[in-house]
């Protein structure tokens, strides 16, 4: 449980590092961070492909583009815009509301109890594929065609036109 206790104080500590930081490239690093430690969370739940999707998917593709991203537009303090007051009223409304929904949710929620796994191979990903390829077999086949049908639109719209003499 203390793996638990500590992945969940640095998950809420970076998340708030996140929101705070000033500058962008700082909050994308506090935000892999995050996912990291959601990362651990995946695992202690024992939902090894969750863990390895949120690790390869969000921490390895999405942030590095956020990155790319923010260093590609190089912001500046000059560059940034002014905000008016009524965008600050409006964030500050938003924020309360996140404050009473998240007091109201811990209001509710009771002490957790010792937690009974009628199956531990839930989220193995030998059950996830036997799952996918014998219940939902035709789904997958056709969002794979789907797939494959937007990477060669991609492709085909990408290629610049050769026009011969």
């Amino acid at each position: 449980m203390s793996v638990f206790y500590l992945a969940a104080f640095l998950a809420i500590f970076f998340a708030i590092m996140t929101i705070l930081t000033k500058n962008p490239v700082h909050s994308v690093l506090y935000l892999v961070i995050t996912f990291f430690t959601l990362t651990i969370h995946y695992i202690l739940l024992n939902a090894q492909f969750l863990a390895v999707v949120n690790f390869i998917v969000y921490m390895g593709a999405i942030m590095v583009l956020f990155l790319f991203i923010l260093m590609l537009l190089n912001l500046n303090k000059e560059s940034e815009p002014m905000k008016s007051t009524l965008v600050k009223v409006i964030g500050g409304i938003a924020g309360m509301c996140l404050i009473a929904t998240l007091l109201g949710a811990f209001r509710v929620l009771e002490p957790s109890h010792a937690m009974i796994v009628a199956n531990s191979d839930v989220g193995l990903v030998k059950n996830l594929g036997k799952v996918l390829f014998k219940e939902f077999l035709l789904p997958f086949e056709i969002s794979s065609i789907l797939l494959l049908t937007a990477m060669v639109g991609a492709v085909l719209l990408a290629k610049k036109d050769v026009k011969k003499a």
